[in-house]
């Protein structure tokens, strides 16, 4: 695994992450969105996928997650397709600082499962096209295989455009179908556990890049505060954008 990098302010580089932030309620059981919201600043990602984000009805300001996280951090939010519940909307979600050119959904759902679903978005990435599709599968085998063929039906659609794949894949067995398939695909990236955040044992957060030697580093983001904020730590990767277009980027 590559050494920790400097962030730089030339386009040479851009930082994605995904983080699983199981409805903003930390391992001491408290529900802190501000809290979930500081651990996204220390990030400084330009792209992040979340999980389990809880918007609630009430008159708290941070009761509608996406939208405080949005507000907080200066960032455009992308809501995914949500699963209705007694308490509120529930799935997953894109921040971004990028420009957003195309927002799609996908249909995950798996029959006698919760529903689940796909966000496919195209970003303006310093004047390139990038694609990102950041899901939360399921906790049955053949709901995950399910819903992984679907994800690669779309991104064979379009396989000239550079894309990230990224989000709880909620597949433990590292022999699995799914994690094969996705290998053959995107290569085998570094999957460093971040679940459970108290002792990371199990690699459920995955990243996977198009083209895979464009990955400069990848880790997971373990802090103090990271590590009461939710039961999941972020998973961050840092993208090198020379060799994900195969060119010289301008400084």
């Amino acid at each position: 695994m590559a050494a920790a990098l400097n962030r730089q302010d030339s386009p040479t580089h851009l930082r994605i992450a995904s983080y699983n932030i199981h409805s903003s309620v930390g391992m001491d059981r408290r529900r802190k969105p501000s809290r979930i919201a500081e651990v996204i600043k220390e990030l400084d990602c330009d792209i992040i996928a979340l999980q389990e984000v809880d918007n609630q009805p009430g008159d708290d300001v941070e009761s509608m997650q996406l939208e405080y996280f949005s507000k907080v951090l200066h960032m455009s939010a992308i809501p995914g397709l949500r699963m209705i519940r007694k308490t509120g909307e529930y799935g997953n979600a894109l921040l971004t600082r990028f420009p957003i050119l195309e927002v799609r959904r996908h249909e995950l759902s798996y029959p006698l499962c919760e529903p689940r679903g796909a966000l496919d978005v195209h970003f303006e990435v310093y004047g390139r096209t990038v694609r990102v599709i950041a899901a939360h599968l399921g906790l049955r085998r053949s709901e995950r295989r399910f819903q992984w063929d679907e994800i690669l039906k779309e991104v064979d659609e379009e396989s000239e455009v550079p894309t990230f794949v990224l989000g709880d894949m909620n597949e433990w067995y590292r022999g699995a179908q799914t994690l094969k398939a996705a290998h053959r695909l995107f290569g085998e990236p570094p999957s460093p556990p971040a679940f459970p955040s108290f002792f990371p044992i199990l690699s459920l957060t995955r990243i996977w890049v198009r083209p895979s030697d464009s990955i400069a580093e990848m880790r997971v983001h373990r802090t103090e505060l990271s590590r009461v904020a939710s039961d999941h730590l972020p998973l961050t990767a840092t993208i090198d954008l020379r060799r994900l277009w195969r060119d010289v980027v301008t400084e």
